[in-house]
């Protein structure tokens, strides 16, 4: 959302064959934002923590040329981009334009008249072109300061009220994040699914959920499926938005995580140049105290610290091109065993080659059994759409703005430890499907008044090489980027935007107001 106001490219999503783009997902966003210092820092700081998106790039790059929802709409209209952009109405900063600091609170209710506000916002931003309305109710969206957001604990008349809103206006689509998928309470997990059929019910509007599958719950998603199945049987539009790939973390030196960050012996060094903490690991003192460190601040940890900072038998490097679906022998713990080395001796060697650009990653999501099965059993549901890429996020820690490659490197050649999906369901799935279900029918088909929006590709060359970490940002503001392999062509409204995948300095995408016929 931040990216959109000061880069026309939009890559990473545009160098994978991205040509539209649906942003102001999981209730986040910029718009409404009162014109006060106050304001924005605090939407920066919510971006910071959800989307670890570095505040300093957003507090240089943001041009804060709106205050409404239909300001922002036509400040995105007056830019022109490499590939089309469409917007939602955000959950969290309508609370806080509307409520001010108790909006920010999740404890706070609106009241009748702070609520009459927002639903009339709503429609305002829908009119104005949104695609529909988004919110997040999940403990992990925090703050740059660790507060839950607002909407976390919305109630059902809250949800309602703004929907319904939304519903009146002829259009729009729910997009939520909820904890469901992953709380250990399943009468929890039943009550959010019952609310999220409450509201795609009462409104009669297209609703799509995040599901994942974190390895202490790996059926919840199937139990999530198969509700969605039989209400959608009942006649509601719901939909699991799942990913294609393992949701994981990336580590290394140029990271947000770092496995040896716990170790006060290389926090002496963290804050060296890149070439000059590679250089001081070779010491074997230093190496010493750092294993003997961080066999001691193991135990200590818990939860996901513990496995993020310890557990190398899920930690995986990453090789080129990237194995989505790695086996058990490619893990760090087993290629320290098999060298004969102890672990953390051989992490060091590993996080100083590239000299010290080499990154690990840590599947956290969908990776439940070792394998990808789970995810395609997944995709291939019939009330599945492809998402979560977060292509624009996660800057230091996650690279997934690469998934539609994924789809079809891994998916449709690539693959060797299980079946493979075909060519022709992931290009739909990707394309069509996805387009049709936030209500763009204009797109995802090659036929004669649609959108010439086109790939040309080598599939036996698609793939991906491991990310990296540019500054490339507002500040010089760092974020994982990760290229492409087999892009021959890109070609957005009938002209080459990409060849082999570097940007030919076309920009013929826009902002895309509000859902869009299929033509006749």
């Amino acid at each position: 959302d931040g990216q959109a106001t000061w880069d026309p490219v939009l890559a990473p999503s545009s160098i994978h064959g991205v040509t539209s783009i649906v942003m102001g997902n999981c209730g986040v966003g910029f718009a409404p934002a009162r014109p006060t210092a106050e304001q924005h820092d605090w939407l920066i700081g919510m971006l910071e923590g959800v989307e670890d998106i570095p505040g300093t790039a957003l507090a240089e790059g943001l041009t804060w040329d709106w205050e409404t929802f239909p300001d922002y709409m036509d400040a995105l209209a007056r830019r022109s981009y490499a590939i089309d952009v469409a917007t939602q109405v955000a959950h969290a900063p309508l609370r806080a334009y509307v409520m001010g600091e108790r909006g920010a609170d999740p404890n706070e209710a609106p009241t009748v008249l702070e609520l009459d506000a927002m639903a009339r916002m709503v429609q305002e931003g829908m009119r104005a072109g949104a695609l529909g309305f988004t919110t997040s109710r999940t403990y992990i969206h925090r703050t740059r300061d660790g507060a839950p957001l607002g909407t976390r604990f919305s109630t059902a008349d809250e949800l309602l009220a703004l929907v319904n809103a939304m519903a009146e206006t002829g259009t729009g689509v729910v997009q939520l994040i909820s904890d469901a998928y992953q709380s250990p309470d399943s009468e929890f997990a039943r009550d959010e699914m019952n609310l999220m059929g409450l509201v795609a019910r009462a409104s009669g509007r297209p609703l799509s959920m995040t599901v994942q599958q974190p390895a202490p719950l790996p059926d919840r998603w199937r139990e999530m499926g198969a509700w969605v199945d039989e209400e959608v049987s009942n006649g509601l539009s719901l939909a699991t938005q799942v990913a294609v790939r393992p949701i994981g973390i990336l580590e290394g030196f140029t990271a947000t995580v770092n496995p040896l960050a716990i170790c006060p012996s290389f926090q002496e060094i963290a804050s060296r140049p890149l070439p000059a903490i590679v250089a001081a690991l070779r010491d074997p003192d230093r190496r010493r105290r750092i294993i003997e460190e961080h066999a001691r601040a193991v135990p200590n940890l818990s939860g996901l610290p513990a496995e993020m900072f310890g557990d190398f038998t899920k930690l995986y490097p990453m090789e080129n091109p990237v194995n989505y679906e790695p086996s058990p022998s490619d893990s760090v713990a087993a290629r320290a065993a098999s060298a004969g080395r102890p672990v953390i001796d051989f992490l060091i060697d590993l996080l100083s080659e590239d000299d010290g650009h080499r990154l690990l990653y840590m599947p956290l999501f969908n990776f439940a059994r070792g394998n990808l099965d789970d995810v395609r059993e997944m995709l291939l549901r019939d009330n599945a759409v492809i998402g979560l890429s977060d292509a624009g996020a996660h800057c230091g820690a996650i690279s997934d703005g690469s998934a539609t490659t994924t789809a079809l490197a891994l998916w449709c050649k690539d693959r060797r430890r299980g079946e493979k999906l075909p060519l022709e369901f992931m290009v739909h799935h990707i394309t069509q499907r996805t387009a049709r279900h936030v209500g763009l029918l204009d797109r995802g088909v090659i036929a004669p008044g649609y959108r010439a929006d086109l790939n040309v590709l080598d599939l036996g060359s698609l793939g991906t090489p491991p990310p990296r970490i540019v500054h490339d940002l507002p500040a010089n503001g760092r974020r994982l980027m990760q290229t492409a392999t087999g892009y021959h062509y890109t070609i957005k409204n009938g002209h080459v935007s990409f060849e082999n995948g570097e940007h030919t300095g076309e920009l013929r995408g826009a902002l895309v107001r509000g859902a869009q016929a299929a033509p006749r």
